[in-house]
């Protein structure tokens, strides 16, 4: 809004003389909190966007549960809409439900598309569901760190949680037997870092802590 605002005064002042160069005054209505979260939210994109790919490549027999879906279609799903993503397949569960459902043990559906639909969702709540930040938004440093909390319950679910055969309901990091894999170990260790770096750069922002909590298998309320 205020974006639109100072556009259209700048406009009125200079009578469309000359053409304004957009990119910089959105740079002008940017702190650099802003800017650090802009880049830190695009950077988690491409990460969770890398294991969408990397899980599903580990656990083809997800995708095969909805005959003709390819790896690209669950891609653009998520990734080529804003905002919240609200799925009937998944009974329009979203953030923390849908990775609940992800690893629910009577759940039938596409438990990677459940998983990468819970995370991105919770990924955006934690950035007010904005693709960009500007100086007068103002980010939450305890959804950002519960964020962060949440990602490391997921990363530990994902290598522990079996069906009633003893199966890893998803496979990510590898098997014994399997050729060593960190890929998955390094994917969650970045995206951790990188809510926490937003966290406690916020709360020093505005000169304010975050609430630690004991660590378990559940995953932290995010306010969606």
């Amino acid at each position: 809004m205020l974006v639109s605002i100072i556009l259209t005064v700048l406009l009125v002042v200079t009578g469309c003389r000359n053409p304004i160069d957009t990119t910089a005054l959105n740079s002008l209505a940017k702190s650099d909190v802003d800017m650090m979260a802009d880049t830190s939210l695009q950077e988690m994109n491409r990460l969770m966007e890398d294991l969408l790919v990397n899980l599903y490549k580990r656990n083809p027999r997800e995708i095969d549960k909805r005959p003709g879906m390819t790896i690209g279609q669950r891609h653009d799903q998520i990734f080529d809409s804003q905002g919240r993503l609200m799925f009937s397949e998944l009974h329009s569960k979203q953030g923390t439900d849908a990775l609940n459902l992800a690893f629910s043990p009577d759940y039938r559906g596409d438990r990677v598309f459940a998983l990468m639909v819970g995370l991105v969702g919770m990924v955006r709540s934690a950035y007010n569901w904005q693709a960009e930040q500007f100086m007068f938004d103002s980010l939450d440093e305890q959804k950002l760190f519960n964020c962060a909390r949440n990602i490391e319950v997921l990363a530990l679910r994902l290598s522990n949680e079996r069906n009633a055969d003893g199966k890893l309901l998803l496979l990510s990091n590898s098997q014994p037997g399997e050729k060593e894999n960190l890929g998955f170990e390094r994917l969650f260790g970045k995206m951790i870092a990188i809510q926490d770096m937003m966290a406690f750069t916020v709360a020093g922002k505005w000169d304010r802590g975050v609430h630690s909590m004991i660590m378990k298998a559940v995953f932290l309320p995010m306010g969606m």
